[in-house]
């Protein structure tokens, strides 16, 4: 299972070099699917009510009630199809050489964000809040040497696993560095 996802993953985001290996693929925690889903309820609640107002005074306009019910239904259907989407496709992914985020906005939008793991500085985390600490996800920051700033990795589920895989494949990345530069000279 584990290998088939890392495969897709390798293909959407084209990983054409031959000794860079996917260490670890992660998404965002599902909890970022509430806002749609609170969203989407209160369509339900535009959507039923002239439907239930129509039915039980049993109007001449519940066709167009019925109509209407259909509408918001096809529509909160979209919606949320939308945010699952952009949830399922979005995804955190450390190689052997980078990191990358690949976020995804609905169906069609997808943007890619790229940094070398020999521009890693720092890597630290935070857990914050009742939510972030009862279902264990916080964010993950990943300074630059550049100073330009830093890449947060937000709702992550068990970010200190993250930061220290990303810690990790630093250390490795730049051990082998040292290693064929030294077999160059």
């Amino acid at each position: 299972m584990q290998e088939h996802k890392r495969e897709r993953v390798k293909k959407r985001i084209s990983i054409t070099d031959e000794d860079e290996q996917i260490v670890t693929i992660t998404r965002q925690f599902p909890i970022i699917l509430r806002r749609p889903l609170i969203f989407g309820l209160l369509i339900v609640l535009v959507g039923i009510s002239p439907w239930t107002i129509a039915y039980g005074l049993n109007t001449s306009w519940l066709g167009i009630a019925n109509i209407w019910l259909l509408v918001s239904a096809v529509f909160l259907l979209i919606y949320w199809i939308r945010a699952w989407v952009g949830w399922h496709y979005s995804v955190y992914v450390l190689t052997t050489h980078r990191v990358l985020i690949v976020k995804q906005s609905g169906f069609f939008s997808r943007e890619v964000a790229d940094l070398a793991l020999h521009n890693i500085q720092n890597v630290n985390y935070a857990i914050k809040g009742i939510q972030g600490s009862l279902f264990g996800f916080g964010t993950v920051r990943i300074d630059t040497l550049s100073g330009s700033g830093s890449l947060r990795l937000k709702y992550v589920y068990k970010p200190a696993k993250l930061q220290k895989q990303i810690m990790e494949a630093v250390h490795r990345y730049s051990g082998s560095s040292k290693e064929n530069s030294t077999k160059k000279s």
